[in-house]
């Protein structure tokens, strides 16, 4: 019988949506991610700890990949609360 693989706890939020993000960028970037702990009681308290997880062999890409700042392209580069200029 073949041994499961080992998951690893790449990041721990308190709240699940957080979880599902990183877990879908995770995803989207091929590296098969879950996300542990978000039960009912969490949900509903909105607050907990929650574990995005991968398997141990893609764990140094899932770290990687959570550490890499992500850029805003320069048109969409605007403050809260302000309305974009039309040119």
């Amino acid at each position: 019988m073949k041994r499961e693989e080992e998951f690893k706890t790449v990041i721990t939020v308190n709240d699940a949506i957080s979880a599902q993000m990183v877990a879908g960028m995770l995803n989207e970037n091929g590296i098969p991610a879950a996300v542990f702990g978000a039960d009912s009681t969490a949900m509903l308290n909105g607050v907990g700890n929650i574990d995005v997880k991968v398997n141990a062999s893609d764990y140094e890409a899932a770290m990687e990949l959570i550490n890499t700042p992500t850029e805003v392209p320069e048109d969409e580069e605007f403050q809260e609360g302000e309305e974009e200029e039309e040119a």
